[in-house]
């Protein structure tokens, strides 16, 4: 029996091949994702807002920008025509959660029915409070939504540095042949369907993890930090029980693992964010200093709101929120966390 032609889609129940594949955005994440990607069997094209980004890249063989000094796969190729990746086996939407509407929408009418759309990026869109999926069925419901999170720095997997990650999609054979595709000795994917859960955690870890630099940056201890994960853990649960989500997601790679690895290392753009205002400096000039988005900076107002909307208590996520909002100054937010009334320890308070 012949097979399918590549360029149609293939019927429920046949093993799915990804020998195509598309990644959405030339920042560290993204060029990691695509150099992870990038091997015999599969040509991967990376879209980059920067055109010269894509030529560094496709010259140099090297992101001098966003991930300077790592080597990458002669064979990738980089593009700044967001229309060259139609047509893709799959897409992997790497571009910050505040640009993913706009990326998406210019795809309309350049991919293909029940293409896989892997959601990477961590947060919730300031504008309509909703999670990337959301953005997704909004702007390309043609396309197969799938969420890959969990605790993975940029600078490890382009390295080829051990990673574990949560994948998440309905259909478990197309996640099962997605996750073949995708997977190297070095990065191990595990099989999951609570999108929103992943998704939940990406985001909300963000904002905990500026919490945690703060209390870093103002000297308050490792004893205090640690109590701001194990807390922040519980409020990161209670949103996802609110919003329908499963609390074992919580306690997975995208959930508990993604919040220890980014509330423990000033690798983390959000922690070294958060340590940076915990020592005195001013919003305004740590983000004016970078050249990559600090997620948890957007995300913090809106899940303040989308908390409220719930009648979820998350109070560091709050007070994280009115710091970045200049409602309250640093030590007036730790004061308020600390004078909060004594209760029993639980998820639910």
């Amino acid at each position: 029996m012949l097979a399918p032609p590549r360029d149609m889609p293939q019927s429920a129940g046949m093993t799915r091949h990804f020998h195509r594949i598309g990644v959405i955005g030339g920042g560290a994440w993204g060029t990691a994702i695509a150099q992870m990607l990038t091997r015999d069997t599969q040509d991967v094209t990376i879209w980059c807002r920067e055109e010269e980004v894509a030529e560094a890249i496709n010259t140099r063989h090297e992101n001098t920008v966003f991930l300077p000094g790592v080597p990458l796969n002669p064979a990738l190729r980089a593009t700044s025509d967001l229309t060259e990746l139609h047509l893709m086996d799959a897409l992997f939407s790497v571009a910050p959660a505040q640009h993913t509407r706009t990326t998406l929408r210019a795809l309309k009418g350049h991919i293909r029915p029940d293409t896989p759309v892997v959601l990477c990026s961590k947060g919730i869109e300031l504008s309509s409070a909703e999670f990337m999926t959301q953005v997704l069925a909004d702007e390309l419901p043609e396309a197969i939504p799938a969420v890959m999170s969990g605790p993975s720095f940029a600078i490890d997997v382009a390295r080829g540095l051990p990673t574990a990650v949560t994948f998440a999609i309905e259909d478990e054979n197309l996640g099962t042949d997605l996750i073949a595709a995708i997977s190297t000795p070095t990065f191990r994917p595990y099989l999951a369907h609570d999108l929103l859960g992943a998704e939940i955690g990406g985001a909300v870890k963000n904002v905990l993890a500026i919490a945690c630099g703060i209390a870093l940056g103002k000297g308050l201890g490792r004893s205090a930090h640690a109590a701001l994960i194990a807390r922040g853990s519980a409020e990161m649960t209670r949103l996802a029980l609110a919003l329908g989500a499963d609390r074992e997601t919580m306690a997975g790679l995208s959930g508990l693992g993604d919040l220890v690895l980014t509330c423990s290392s000033e690798t983390s753009r959000n922690m070294s964010c958060g340590m940076a205002l915990g020592k005195g400096e001013s919003l305004e000039a740590i983000l004016g200093a970078r050249n990559a988005v600090t997620e948890g900076v957007a995300t913090a107002p809106v899940l303040k709101k989308l908390a409220a909307s719930k009648s979820v208590d998350m109070p560091i996520c709050d007070a994280v929120a009115d710091v970045i909002e200049g409602t309250i100054n640093v030590d007036e937010a730790i004061h308020r966390l600390l004078m909060r009334p004594n209760r029993a320890e639980s998820v639910i308070a």
